[in-house]
């Protein structure tokens, strides 16, 4: 029996919740806002407003893949070229992804469709807009020879899954970022503030989405 649950969150948008962590994959007050205000508002759009060109995206936690189906949307609407690297140990099943409400809230159904059924381990480009690449693993293991523009980190919560926020995969995620580049995540913890400033990166406490009153930004300065 899977151990995971579809939810609808208060703003209409499905979550799923993970009985054996006690965990959801989103925020109880809306997975599409919160998707949206941490990952596409105050990443993306951040991002797209200092910098230039292509922007190119790790994001630690695939999960349902809201967050790469909403980056998908705007790139689309806002005709900016984005090249994603998704990282998830263990897949959804397509059962529970067909599930998922996300098209009817936003629409782009055949945009969802393509981000669910490109192959893992490989670049795929689904339109002139949008490289997707899935990897299947933990960010452990993850060795990357790109550097990235922006970082989405949307593990679990530290105290359900310590060991994605260790100081050493802080390190890592910056080391591959470029210059002025940006890491958002729902998180706010004061350790893991703290953390993030010992690995070089500039930290701002910013307004959270519904539900929560912070969430972290952090950005890769040159210090040369």
């Amino acid at each position: 029996m899977s151990p995971l649950k579809i939810i609808k969150t208060e703003d209409g948008s499905h979550s799923l919740y993970n009985q054996e962590l006690n965990e959801t994959y989103h925020s109880f007050h809306g997975a599409v806002n919160e998707s949206n205000h941490v990952f596409i508002k105050m990443g993306l759009e951040h991002w797209t407003a200092n910098n230039k060109g292509p922007c190119r995206i790790l994001e630690v936690g695939m999960g349902t893949g809201l967050n790469v189906f909403m980056s998908a949307i705007w790139a689309i609407q806002n005709k900016v070229v984005l090249d994603v690297t998704t990282l998830e140990a263990f897949p959804l099943d397509p059962k529970t992804i067909a599930s998922l409400n996300y098209t009817e809230k936003l629409g782009f159904a055949e945009v969802f469709d393509k981000i669910h059924q490109s192959p893992w381990g490989q670049p795929v480009v689904l339109n002139n807009c949008f490289t997707l690449h899935k990897i299947q693993d933990q960010i452990q293991n993850f060795k990357s020879t790109a550097f990235y523009d922006l970082v989405f980190f949307d593990a679990f919560a530290p105290n359900k899954q310590p060991e994605m926020w260790t100081i050493e995969i802080l390190q890592m995620l910056a080391d591959t970022m470029n210059e002025n580049g940006v890491f958002v995540t729902y998180c706010a913890k004061g350790q893991l503030k703290r953390d993030l400033k010992s690995v070089g990166l500039e930290v701002t406490t910013l307004p959270g989405p519904p539900g929560k009153k912070e969430m972290v930004r952090a950005c890769k300065k040159d210090n040369g």
